[in-house]
């Protein structure tokens, strides 16, 4: 009976697909572990606007700033890698646009 009951939940979890399915394919609800920000630390990088190649990473390729939720900084770090970002395009070590 109980082996029944289960053939037909994974069926109809199948059909109608599982609610407990999540994004990133992990069906127990568990979820990747976090990073922490690049920059807190002791032998963290700086961030220096006149490293264009170091800001590279927090810009898009369409010029657009990486929000904080996808490139994992903290807060402080975040404006401060904006602002970094904001200085380099204003003396054109970063370009405003893709084109």
């Amino acid at each position: 009976m109980r082996e029944q009951s289960r053939a037909r939940e994974a069926r109809e979890s199948r059909e109608f697909g599982d609610s407990r399915e999540l994004r990133d394919g992990r069906e127990d609800g568990r979820r990747g572990r976090r990073r922490g920000c690049a920059f807190c630390g002791d032998d963290a990088p700086s961030i220096d606007y006149k490293d264009p190649h170091g800001l590279g990473y927090f810009v898009t390729d369409r010029g657009k700033i990486v929000p904080r939720r996808i490139s994992g900084n903290c807060a402080k770090h975040q404006r401060e890698v904006g602002v970094a970002i904001k200085r380099a395009r204003s003396i054109a070590l970063l370009p405003f646009t893709s084109n």
